[in-house]
């Protein structure tokens, strides 16, 4: 009985959306390494896609609109990964870290 209970509630799934937001948001705010950054980012991009596709299963079944702005945020999310690595790696090869209070060089 309480498992169709929070499998089928908006609340459920809106919460945990904004818990995945949160936590993303406290990860940008508070790791210094531009890797835990880069997941806190991934966090962020998560949790809107979980909201879009539980706003489109319980407000708006019949139309795909959720399921298509979660694909396009999961094709961002992989472009901006492969990209964000890139530029980190070579940040790494420069600078020998990847701690961004360390890249005070950057800012001249």
């Amino acid at each position: 009985m309480i498992e169709g209970f929070l499998s089928n509630n908006l609340n459920t799934y809106l919460f945990v959306g904004l818990f995945l937001l949160s936590c993303g948001i406290l990860g940008v705010i508070y790791r210094r390494t531009l890797i835990a950054m880069l997941i806190s980012i991934e966090l962020i991009m998560n949790g809107a896609g979980l909201n879009f596709v539980a706003f489109n299963r319980f407000i708006s079944p019949e139309g795909p609109d959720g399921m298509i702005f979660t694909l396009f945020i999961m094709g961002l999310a992989a472009a901006e990964a492969a990209i964000a690595l890139a530029i980190i790696i070579l940040i790494f090869r420069k600078y020998r870290s990847i701690e961004s209070a360390e890249m005070e060089e950057m800012k001249d």
